[in-house]
């Protein structure tokens, strides 16, 4: 059986970054080659990086990514590694298909894989159309004319697949059952949920028996605006076993020895000259152990904060410290994500903040290392109230649309990239002040639930000492009833149910689509549940102008769910 070395990149690109990724890809297949490899593998659209959204749309775009892409080939040889067999993803477009768009045509943009070998694109798989993340159709073809379907190396047939070619019957899968394929190679950007478990082992390991093939899965990793990619590239075996695993959110090149067994040339193939490099196998290659829930979801908020920062060249970050647990929670992801030495808050009490919120917040910054000042808002408050007679809700909102303000001219002065704080149960309701505390350019705890919140932030802390290290956040942070402090004594749970209700409610009604009599059915007050879907409801056109935040439940407030802002539905139970 021949013995063919495989390498899975598991690789960060930035979205329309063609000469850093061509230069990430170069870099990777130099180190594949290193090791020997003769496949190296890239994740879906690692060219252009992922996703590309309306971008496709651009003509100049598509002849961008393939004037890149054919410029890499001839780079990849340049550099000596011609004989390594690349198969990259990137984006395409077809000539012969056009898109009418507002009256003018424009040519088809199509999520492709190419094989690059000796200089040259010698084969290309495509997708149909890609306009936006989430968004395919189910066409899906090797270019006419161009390439045969399948391949051909070491005397195994070897076939393409590009993320849900994977998920649906027929296709690649079926390609590589009937021409008894040896080797099914997938390129992925598949994003991180929560609560997805293992589905994607689950899922290689079904294809790779039903096609008789190894799976090779390659997934992108690192963070896109909303989106995390959690890597967790794969080898499966053809009997569905386990083979190599890499790890969650960290990039590395997967190497592994694989037998695959020989097989009679299909009557359309490309062949692929050369003979495998690895003569005898390496050790058994890694299977990197998966993370626990609580970790996955830390880890894929900490991706997500520091790339959408570096990615957007923003040097450091600013967030109002309250000493509540969602300012200590986002803080303590700041200074694991980019260094304390980045990280910038400000403590801004008013006449109605508790003693032991600014302990708390200083509190934070001694345990994390990150940076702090003390801006009092009350004399701003009060030449506010001077100049106009205000009560009730509206002086209360003023107390936080001063704090917005003051982060926001911080920001200005001294360049940061203002945190937003909120949480998802707050924003399901609308528990926050528009153009107050809602202010900033990103949101890391956007999507989590507050329940949530205080599980990670006493799991990040029981990890610190697991460690031998200081807790980040501190104890009181996380045990005192929660509390905007815009009135004297003012508790969430004045205005909201517990939290635990609250959340066990909105998981059914936003994530889940649930009716109103269907969550009456599940034990909710029916006066509890009206309130709270009319409170959601309602809420919408602050969730429109939230900023964007990592997304790490199935139904995202603003990439998942979205509702209309002029809406007369209401769920009656």
């Amino acid at each position: 059986m021949p013995l063919i070395r495989l390498a899975l990149s598991q690789a960060n690109t930035v979205v329309g970054d063609l000469v850093g990724n061509a230069a990430l890809i170069r870099a990777q297949a130099r180190l594949a080659d290193e090791r020997g490899a003769d496949i190296v593998l890239f994740p879906e659209m690692a060219l252009t990086g992922y996703p590309v959204e309306d971008l496709a749309l651009r003509p100049s775009f598509q002849d961008a990514s393939v004037a890149c892409l054919h410029d890499l080939a001839r780079e990849l040889d340049t550099d000596g590694l011609g004989s390594l067999i690349c198969v990259v993803g990137y984006l395409d477009r077809l000539d012969d298909i056009d898109l009418a768009i507002a009256g003018r045509p424009r040519r088809a943009p199509v999520n492709a894989a190419a094989v690059l070998h000796r200089g040259q694109v010698i084969a290309r798989y495509v997708k149909h159309h890609l306009p936006n993340y989430g968004v395919f159709d189910e066409n899906r073809y090797f270019v006419p004319g161009d390439t045969p379907a399948l391949l051909r190396f070491a005397g195994t047939t070897i076939s393409l697949a590009i993320c849900e070619d994977l998920w649906r019957q027929g296709g690649p899968v079926t390609w590589a059952r009937d021409h008894d394929a040896g080797l099914l190679l997938v390129l992925n950007a598949s994003p991180y949920e929560r609560d997805k478990d293992d589905v994607r082992f689950e899922l290689c390991r079904e294809r790779a028996v039903e096609s008789g093939a190894v799976i090779a899965y390659a997934n992108l990793v690192g963070g896109q605006d909303e989106l995390v990619f959690d890597g967790d590239s794969m080898i499966v075996r053809a009997d569905g076993t386990l083979m190599a695993r890499a790890a969650q959110f960290s990039e590395e090149l997967l190497v592994a020895d694989v037998e695959i067994a020989e097989s009679a040339a299909p009557e359309a193939y490309l062949s692929i000259d050369g003979s495998p490099r690895a003569q005898l196998a390496s050790p058994d290659p890694t299977i990197a152990p998966r993370l626990n829930e609580l970790a996955e979801v830390y880890g894929a908020l900490v991706v997500g904060l520091r790339d959408y920062v570096e990615k957007n060249g923003f040097r450091s970050v600013l967030l109002g410290m309250s000493g509540g647990i969602d300012s200590a929670l986002v803080a303590a992801l700041a200074c694991d994500a980019l260094g304390p030495d980045r990280v910038f808050g400000a403590a801004m009490p008013s006449e109605y903040s508790s003693g032991h919120s600014v302990d708390d917040a200083y509190d934070l910054a001694a345990r994390t290392g990150a940076n702090i000042r003390t801006v009092p808002i009350a004399p701003m408050v009060n030449a506010y109230l001077a100049s106009m007679e205000l009560s009730g809700l509206a002086e209360e909102n003023l107390q936080a649309r001063v704090r917005g303000t003051t982060l926001m001219a911080l920001s200005n002065a001294e360049g940061h990239l203002v945190l937003a704080t909120g949480n998802k149960s707050e924003l399901s309701v609308g528990y926050s002040t528009i153009y107050g505390d809602a202010v900033g350019g990103f949101a890391p705890i956007k999507d989590v639930p507050k329940t949530l919140v205080w599980e990670l932030s006493r799991w990040r802390n029981a990890e610190a000492e697991r460690r031998g290290e200081t807790p980040p956040i501190p104890p009181n942070s996380i045990e005192k009833p929660p509390s905007a402090e815009l009135r004297p004594g003012q508790l969430d749970t004045d205005s909201l149910p517990d939290y635990a209700v609250l959340d066990a409610l909105l998981a059914r009604y936003v994530d889940g689509d649930h009716s109103a009599s269907a969550l009456v059915d599940a034990g909710f007050a029916p006066e509890l549940v009206e309130r709270i879907l009319r409170l959601t409801d309602l809420a919408e056109y602050k969730r429109r102008q939230y900023p964007p935040g990592t997304k790490i439940s199935l139904r995202a407030f603003g990439r998942d769910r979205r509702l209309p802002i002029t809406n007369r539905w209401r769920e009656r139970s």
